[in-house]
């Protein structure tokens, strides 16, 4: 007899499966539009690769590289789409860290592709298992593995970033399954840089396009790219729903060239100012994604605590395996050693309240750390140091009340900074962040000068805040959310399945040309004659 959980689940099966049938329909419709439309296309091409962006469902960056894709089609370019057809083994989703030795859904991915690609013009790839000799690999430990290289290929440098990716950690066990792992990763990538270098060769790009830049198969294409000359691309999620940020640079580094004479006028500072009242209640979206299911205030408990101190100092972490950790670590190894490194200054100034507070979604389902500021908390004693109080990822509590009982703030690179500083606090950042270039808080250049500073602000009486950082602040939020994050909202829409993921909107293929959409006409700028992938006015 069938139990009610199998039912469920047979159910959910289904109606997953209806959901994405219908959803390829769309694309599969669009596709064939673009396609009956489209003029005659030039010779030198644009490559798009996005392996990494999904399976078998429609993510947003899936469907972000695919409208403009067929966006450049319409105006006559020739975009070839560089597709996995069991190329890679295992890719990073179709990994499964508790089955590690589980063949990836590739049938599904092949599918998705087709309803995606099937109109446009395609290069396949497979999996070429005798590409790298035998047995090359097989001795070398973890560390040999993250520094190997190989017909002047970094391999290992270029596979790491997906390691600690979906092993959800950065410090990596040294055991058979991860090494197991690492070197199926290694072979993946050499293979698929042979195969992208002589695309590369025959069809002579003018742009490569892909997604993110630091997982390993884009990695390893944006490697052979550059090395032949070739303009490189990457994109990611933007700050606001259902947008892209697409950059020449690290689209995980997020770095913003803010014009210096752009200042805010009154509409636009009324207009920051409606999107920060929602923000600071926590409700905001990333990626599909809501962070923050509720915010509760600081219990009676905690402020009676706070109380019994001198000031107070808040410390905000990241999640260890992020794709944006690896710009982040420039005056520490990594956030541990950062947080390893506080303890000393903790002990040292028992007047003063330090609370760790974890990333929320260092515990998010399906994506959990498995090596957590929580488990390092438990490791180091944190709840027997009197004045170190430590908040888990669970408990939704108020950050930016934190911040505003504060005498300054520390982060590693959360976005947290950024906010803390239109809040007017001062904060000491220890990594680099997508904002710390512009000025919004102290980023000192070597580990003793973060030191020095970090003492000076813990002894001081009054911290003073340069005036200027809140300035900043408030352009570099406005910029990032209303001039570089490029909105595909007319487009697109929540497929009622995944969150993250999505389906097509209903418009004319009409829409899809450049002038007819500022994103995409920003997006034919940046990929086609070398803009900056910036608006040039405010969205409406």
């Amino acid at each position: 007899m069938k139990t009610p959980e199998f039912i469920d689940r047979v159910r959910r099966r289904v109606k997953v499966e209806a959901a994405h049938r219908a959803n390829d329909r769309r694309f599969v419709a669009l596709s064939s539009q673009v396609a009956a439309n489209s003029p005659e296309r030039s010779a030198a091409p644009v490559i798009f690769f996005d392996a990494s962006t999904r399976l078998t469902g429609t993510s947003l960056n899936a469907a972000f590289a695919a409208l403009s894709a067929w966006s450049l089609e319409l105006k006559g370019v020739r975009v070839i789409h560089f597709v996995c057809q069991q190329g890679l083994a295992p890719c990073v989703f179709g990994t499964k860290r508790n089955s590690m030795h589980q063949n990836p859904p590739c049938k599904g991915c092949i599918r998705q592709s087709e309803a995606l690609f099937g109109q446009s013009e395609k290069t396949y790839f497979g999996f070429d298992a005798e590409a790298m000799p035998e047995g090359l690999l097989e001795p070398l430990g973890l560390d040999q593995l993250s520094r190997f290289t190989y017909a002047d290929l970094p391999l290992g440098e270029l596979a790491l970033p997906s390691m600690r990716w979906i092993l959800r950690r950065h410090h990596l066990n040294d055991d058979e399954l991860t090494r197991s792992l690492f070197k199926q990763y290694i072979r993946s990538a050499y293979s698929l840089a042979l195969q992208f270098e002589a695309l590369v060769i025959e069809t002579q790009p003018q742009t490569v396009v892909v997604f993110n830049g630091m997982q390993y198969p884009e990695a390893t294409a944006r490697w052979v790219a550059r090395k032949h000359g070739i303009r490189v691309i990457s994109h990611e999620v933007g700050l606001r729903p259902f947008s892209a940020y697409f950059t020449e640079g690290d689209a995980t580094a997020y770095d913003l060239d803010i014009p210096a004479d752009f200042q805010l006028n009154d509409a636009q500072n009324q207009r920051l100012d409606d999107y920060l009242s929602k923000r600071f209640k926590g409700d905001f979206h990333m990626a599909g994604v809501k962070f923050w299911p509720e915010m509760s205030e600081l219990s009676p408990e905690f402020l009676q605590k706070a109380a019994g101190f001198k000031q107070i100092v808040p410390v905000f972490t990241n999640v260890i395996f992020d794709t944006s950790q690896p710009h982040a670590n420039v005056l520490f190894e990594d956030m541990f050693t950062w947080l390893d490194s506080l303890l000393n200054t903790v002990i040292a100034h028992p007047d003063t309240l330090f609370v760790i507070r974890a990333h929320p979604d260092e515990a998010r389902i399906g994506k959990a750390s498995e090596e957590s500021v929580a488990e390092w908390a438990e490791a180091r004693g944190v709840s027997n140091i009197p004045n170190l109080h430590f908040i888990p990822p669970q408990e939704y509590v108020n950050s930016y009340d934190l911040i505003r009982m504060a005498k300054f703030v520390l982060i590693y690179n959360s976005t947290i900074g950024l906010e803390a500083s239109i809040l007017g606090a001062a904060v000491l950042s220890a990594g680099k962040a997508r904002f710390t270039a512009s000025e919004v808080a102290w980023l000192p250049e070597t580990k003793a000068a973060y030191q020095a500073k970090l003492d000076f602000l813990l002894e001081t009486e009054t911290v003073e805040v340069p005036a200027h950082f809140k300035h900043n602040a408030r352009r570099f939020l406005y910029w990032q959310l209303y001039r570089s994050s490029l909105s595909f909202e007319d487009f697109l829409k929540p497929d009622g399945v995944w969150p993250g993921y999505v389906t097509l909107k209903d418009f004319p293929w009409q829409a899809l040309m450049p002038e007819n959409s500022a994103t995409l006409q920003t997006i034919h700028d940046g990929i086609l004659r070398g803009g900056d992938f910036m608006l040039k006015e405010d969205p409406q």
